[in-house]
């Protein structure tokens, strides 16, 4: 975004930090992970899991919440991995990514690899399996993200990087632990009639019309349904970071 270099400070609402009152560099200039997830609870119990694996962290030892200062979102860091919350659906993790990708630009990082890690709704799939997300479809099954910008609608990309996929389905393969599939992950607007359920307030189809539609969404290569996945690939792709 050419207008932050005009901008006197850069206030990242949502984290409460900013670049006037906070040094971007000295806090994540060492970041080249970042792994974003729905809640605050299970982002800081991922961050203490890292913090073990590398060696950085033990049992008892306590991960402050850079994001203290706000109830939005919260953030974790350990070594080079950062791991804040999203919360949940796409008008949620969007403003979560603006401010982080704003971060890391302050921050001078370079080569840095964004996760989305979460549960989400299998089709087709045994309980506990894990989805390498190829792409991002919307609910008809087109990867792409539609958005209305200053009152026009445009198409954003929802590809992902397939170099990454490939790499974590080897890791998945070492570890050896989960059964792990690439495919396409669908992005919806709700989580009840978005997503086929029949337990919702509202519902205005049958299970047959539920059935059909999931094994339409099979067919297509669907393999999981989820409600941020969308817009978390279009923003990787426009602001040149390497996602999954």
């Amino acid at each position: 975004n050419p207008h932050l270099e005009k901008m006197k400070e850069d206030i990242l609402y949502h984290f409460a930090l900013g670049t006037g009152t906070h040094d971007f560099p000295a806090l994540f200039g060492d970041v080249k992970f970042v792994c974003v997830g729905g809640s605050p609870s299970r982002m800081k119990a991922f961050i203490a899991y890292i913090a073990e694996e590398l060696g950085l962290g033990g049992a008892g030892c306590d991960y402050p919440n850079i994001c203290a200062g706000t109830d939005r979102y919260a953030m974790y860091k350990v070594g080079p991995v950062l791991s804040v919350s999203h919360g949940m659906g796409i008008p949620s993790i969007s403003i979560m990514l603006h401010e982080l990708i704003k971060l890391l630009y302050h921050a001078k990082c370079s080569d840095i690899t964004i996760i989305r890690i979460g549960t989400s709704g299998g089709i087709g799939l045994e309980p506990g399996s894990v989805v390498i997300t190829r792409q991002s479809v919307d609910a008809t099954f087109k990867p792409q993200l539609e958005q209305v910008v200053l009152g026009k609608t445009v198409i954003r990309s929802t590809n992902l990087d397939e170099q990454l996929a490939k790499e974590l389905m080897q890791c998945s393969k070492e570890i050896g632990q989960f059964n792990t599939v690439i495919g396409n992950t669908m992005c919806t607007l709700d989580f009840y009639e978005g997503q086929g359920r029949l337990d919702g307030a509202i519902c205005l189809y049958d299970e047959e019309e539920k059935l059909q539609y999931l094994k339409n969404a099979y067919d297509s290569g669907v393999r999981n349904i989820e409600m941020e996945s969308s817009v978390f690939a279009a923003m990787c792709n426009l602001s040149g970071v390497k996602g999954k």
